[in-house]
């Protein structure tokens, strides 16, 4: 039991991860209608990414970095570029990953993937600015300039491995995240951050299908 639940909050700090980059909405929003509108003109979302895993036990925090591209309905790339590279797609309900290896990017052909489609179906909620929809997490909206969105956890198990997550928007720029902190415990975070985002741009199908 206690490793099912280590896998899937491991999934969901991707899933959040993912989502919240999904759920590039207007900066300055007072209620949830205000999400849902501005977040039905979203079309597509690309930006660059940094991820600090944060614990009590390191001096430094562990820093990768990446690139998003998204595309509505459910087309996603997930790009790690350092330290190691790898590459979530998914795209009309197929998933693949690909890590670096010696014989360069290989597909993960595991049935952990299976696992990940509760992140396609969590994608429509999100990225229509559905939040008080999720049946895994209770949101609270803090509105106003620099705006915050509150997610705690319901069920119980989740909850030991996340405490809450931390959703906040940009006080300066109109449809940018700023950023997503992902709250374990008392000391234990993963923040990602956001920047050089591109809203309704143009984006090749072939970034959804291709490694390369």
């Amino acid at each position: 039991m206690e490793y099912m639940m280590e896998n899937r909050a491991k999934r969901y700090v991707l899933l959040v991860g993912i989502l919240c980059s999904c759920a590039f909405i207007l900066a300055w929003v007072n209620t949830w209608e205000d999400i849902r509108r501005e977040s039905a003109k979203i079309t597509s979302v690309s930006a660059q990414f940094s991820q600090q895993k944060h614990m009590q036990i390191l001096t430094k925090p562990l820093v990768s970095k990446g690139l998003f591209y998204f595309q509505t309905p459910d087309s996603v790339r997930w790009e790690y570029t350092s330290p190691i590279k790898s590459v979530l797609l998914m795209q009309k309900g197929s998933i693949k990953r690909y890590t670096q290896g010696s014989r360069g990017l290989v597909e993960d052909a595991s049935g952990s993937l299976e696992s990940m489609q509760i992140v396609l179906q969590e994608i429509g909620r999100w990225t229509r600015g559905q939040f008080t929809e999720n049946e895994h997490f209770s949101a609270t909206l803090k509105g106003g300039k620099g705006a915050r969105i509150i997610l705690t956890p319901k069920e119980k198990g989740l909850a030991s491995m996340i405490s809450r997550i931390v959703i906040t928007l940009s006080p300066d720029r109109q449809g940018v995240i700023k950023s997503v902190k992902i709250i374990e415990s008392e000391g234990n975070y993963t923040l990602f951050e956001f920047n050089d985002v591109q809203i309704n741009r143009k984006i090749s199908e072939t970034l959804f299908r291709e490694v390369g």
